[in-house]
């Protein structure tokens, strides 16, 4: 079975701006995020995104903006020598419409979970928000919480 690393992607991946992130002049990964998933994968660690989108709910923007910064970080990743499995996103917000599949439910981490026979006990959820973490335990994933924005430098040997 697998194991791999589940990203949340606004900050964790890139800087979360406070406002909704979807506009690639918009979009810059977080510090040395680059260096600390290149330690994981040598560790055998391939990667997950799980990022809930729900200004598509709210219509500030559409699917192709979204599909458009995966673009980015599915390049980004390949060019760095990094085996990103795929990338999970929930257009729905809570204020509009209900899903499972937005943490701090967890259809995201299931589907994947069983699209890429997923070791949950060996995985593990990086996520700047408490319902990344819910989300995660909810499948039996560990999560760390993470400040956003930062550098998951920090976070090295918490990830064995």
């Amino acid at each position: 079975m697998n194991k791999v690393i589940f990203l949340d992607r606004d900050g964790v991946i890139n800087m979360e701006r406070g406002d909704y992130t979807w506009k690639p002049e918009d979009f810059e990964f977080t510090p040395n995020l680059f260096d600390a998933l290149k330690h994981w994968s040598n560790k055998g660690f391939s990667y997950v995104v799980i990022t809930n989108q729900g200004g598509i709910a709210k219509g500030l923007y559409g699917h192709q903006h979204v599909q458009a910064l995966n673009s980015i970080v599915e390049e980004r990743f390949a060019a760095e020598g990094l085996h990103l499995l795929d990338i999970y996103y929930s257009p729905y917000h809570s204020d509009f419409s209900k899903s499972l599949s937005r943490k701090p439910d967890s259809l995201m981490l299931e589907k994947a979970i069983h699209t890429y026979k997923i070791d949950g006990g060996r995985s593990y959820m990086i996520g700047d928000s408490k319902r990344d973490i819910i989300a995660a335990e909810k499948v039996g994933v560990p999560g760390i919480l993470i400040e956003p924005n930062k550098s998951l430098m920090h976070i090295l040997n918490e990830i064995k």
